[in-house]
């Protein structure tokens, strides 16, 4: 999109369930595990390109060996980084060491990384520095293996102060007030108290304590661990976790706003963020991959016995959004689908706003991700003309001839590709300072190839402050002289904050925010800034099941259309001599288009849990009260 966020995370959770040398004789390595992980992040290095991790465990290996390897990064290039950190470290030790390399055994006892349980991450840094401290995965060290946790997760909890003062009332010293860390021991305290109960028991069924340690790794109970962390959590999330002996599990949230799929067969189990990304690391149909149910974990026990359990009951499913829009790779058969349909939907809108002239007008799109919504588009105004053709047919049916029939079928959707992306500018990593004078140079423009009489019509993914646009794409586009241009968003506005993983969290940033305070100060409506900010003041000390989005009020005054109008007219600088116009998806179409993510509160207000109210009415509150910190 033209507006670059940082969103989301990737993980990639691999549980080998054969040995070793299963791997070395049918692929002809014992390094199948890593060459996998490698695959499973680098296909999903859209999600996050600030930092990555990788972190592996050995099964049943002898004391005093190490079983535990974890490597991160927050380098230019973190997962090649990664697997580089890797491959050195494994060379070093097969160049010293040659005797290893006809040896399954000795490389699994010598070589660091080599080992049957994978998670890999990837992340953009949303809330935070990106300092190595805080690239996934997390580990919880302890001399028990059992007690040994790793986790990383594609998440955004909205009640980490709550979660924070729940471990400080068991006693404990968190580090730091972070959701990953508050969760990370959440999870380790009740994993601390089911091993303790469960040698307890041991010791009374007369077990010694070493027999007791392998009895504890089949009768740990993850799901139930998993239920006693979570009673609190409020948020969105993709959990996934390893422990020291060899459990795993990745656990999605009830409402399954973050995503997760999974596939399994007689050699691996895998858990990752996006359906093709399995698909294309493992060379299996779409239909063998599974979504994992939210509020559902998937689990993969050291013996290799997987299951799915339920551990929260499930909310509506809310699914979010953007991740059909934007987020997730176009490779995805139903993304691919979903997107062409939102493409489709607007024309409608796109036509009222040329006057139905498309033999004036030049169909395009904001590279790179709105191609395949601009494809549908295209073809949705090619079944248009087609059809005034045949009406034009079929009236003229008696006075045709070869001449002018040849005529009317050479009239054609006019596409070309306008705006051209310069990958190595990276606006969204600098400081604001200097900001607007690197988006002004984000894309180039094609010349020659639009006439002073043309409607320009140029589709993006969305639109969230507008700033590319206003500081390039529109001044670029005014260049070429059309007499219209018109802005597609095959998004509707997005109005609200997100609270659940994406960098959305201060309202006054988003331009449909931007565009209701102004229409409110025109029209004499400013008294209802002060009634808004009154009921979220109100609400502050009351409990999220009772909190109520009354952000709403703010835009209630004003139509879809209104709001938009506004935003071109703040987005057309002084010098943009063309007119300008900007069309947003509408809601029902959203839905329509993608009916099995129908998670929309950024455009609605309408959160899946009961923080995110308190969220967007504390985003309100620093936006009154001047105050430029985060909502959450």
């Amino acid at each position: 999109m033209s507006d670059a966020l940082k969103h989301e995370c990737g993980i990639a959770l691999l549980r080998l369930l054969k040995p070793l040398e299963y791997y070395k004789e049918k692929y002809g390595t014992a390094f199948y595990g890593i060459q996998k992980m490698y695959l499973l992040m680098e296909k999903q290095h859209n999600r996050g390109q600030d930092g990555a991790g990788f972190a592996s465990i050995k099964l049943d290996v002898k004391p005093g060996q190490r079983y535990i390897s974890r490597v991160r990064s927050n380098q230019q290039q973190p997962i090649q980084d990664v697997f580089k950190q890797i491959n050195e470290r494994i060379n070093e030790e097969l160049t010293e060491h040659p005797e290893y390399n006809d040896s399954v055994a000795a490389q699994k006892e010598n070589l660091p990384y080599i080992g049957e349980v994978y998670l890999g991450h990837v992340r953009y840094g949303t809330f935070g520095k990106n300092s190595i401290e805080s690239v996934h995965p997390f580990l919880r060290q302890n001399n028990w293996m059992h007690r040994n946790l790793i986790v990383a997760g594609n998440f955004n909890m909205t009640n980490v102060k709550q979660l924070f003062d729940s471990l400080v009332e068991l006693g404990q010293h968190p580090k730091e007030l972070a959701d990953t860390v508050t969760v990370m021991e959440k999870i380790g305290h009740f994993l601390d108290g089911e091993v303790a109960d469960l040698y307890q028991d041991c010791k009374a069924e007369g077990f010694t304590k070493q027999e007791a340690s392998s009895i504890i790794s089949e009768r740990l109970n993850i799901a139930k661990i998993l239920k006693r962390a979570s009673k609190q959590w409020d948020g969105g999330y993709a959990m996934a976790g390893l422990i020291g002996h060899g459990d795993s599990f990745v656990f999605r949230d009830p409402a399954g706003i973050r995503p997760a799929y999974y596939y399994q067969d007689d050699e691996i189990a895998v858990v990752a963020s996006e359906r093709p990304v399995i698909q294309t690391v493992f060379n299996v149909a779409f239909e063998d991959v599974k979504e994992l149910d939210p509020g559902h974990a998937f689990i993969v026990k050291k013996s290799g016995k997987v299951s799915i359990e339920e551990i929260i009951p499930a909310l509506p499913k809310k699914a979010c959004s953007f991740e059909r829009i934007y987020f997730s790779r176009g490779s995805d058969a139903e993304i691919y689908e979903e997107r062409k349909e939102l493409g489709r939907l607007v024309l409608p809108q796109v036509l009222e706003a040329i006057e139905n002239d498309t033999d004036n007008a030049v169909f395009s799109y904001i590279p790179n991700t709105a191609e395949t919504s601009f494809f549908g588009l295209v073809e949705a105004a090619q079944d248009f003309l087609n059809q005034r053709k045949n009406k034009h047919i079929l009236e003229h049916r008696n006075t045709l001839n070869e001449e002018t029939l040849e005529e009317l079928l050479k009239v054609k959707i006019r596409t070309e590709k306008i705006a051209i992306k310069d990958a190595k500018l990276r606006t969204f990593i600098t400081e604001d300072s200097s900001r607007d004078d690197l988006v002004a140079h984000v894309y180039d423009v094609t010349y020659g190839v639009i006439k002073p009489e043309d409607n320009l019509v140029i589709i993006d993914d969305s639109i969230v402050r507008g700033t590319t646009l206003k500081k390039s794409i529109l001044k670029m586009m005014d260049r070429l002289n059309p007499k219209r241009i018109v802005v597609v968003s095959s998004a509707p506005q997005i109005r609200y904050p997100d609270c659940y993983g994406i960098d959305m969290a201060k309202l006054e940033g988003l331009i449909a925010f931007q565009a209701a305070h102004e229409l409110l100060k025109e029209r004499g409506l400013a008294n209802i800034v002060d009634e808004v900010y009154a009921k979220c003041k109100a609400q502050e000390n009351l409990p999220d099941s009772e909190v109520i989005n009354h952000v709403v009020d703010f835009y209630a005054p004003f139509t879809d259309q209104e709001i938009s109008d506004k935003i071109a007219q703040m987005l057309s600088s002084e010098g943009i001599n063309a007119e300008v116009k900007i069309i947003f998806q509408s809601v029902d179409n959203l839905h329509k288009a993608c009916p099995k993510n129908l998670g929309d509160w950024y455009f609605t207000g309408d959160y899946p849990t009961p923080g995110g109210n308190r969220v967007v009415n504390r985003a309100f509150i620093n936006f009154y009260e001047g105050n430029d910190a985060r909502a959450y």
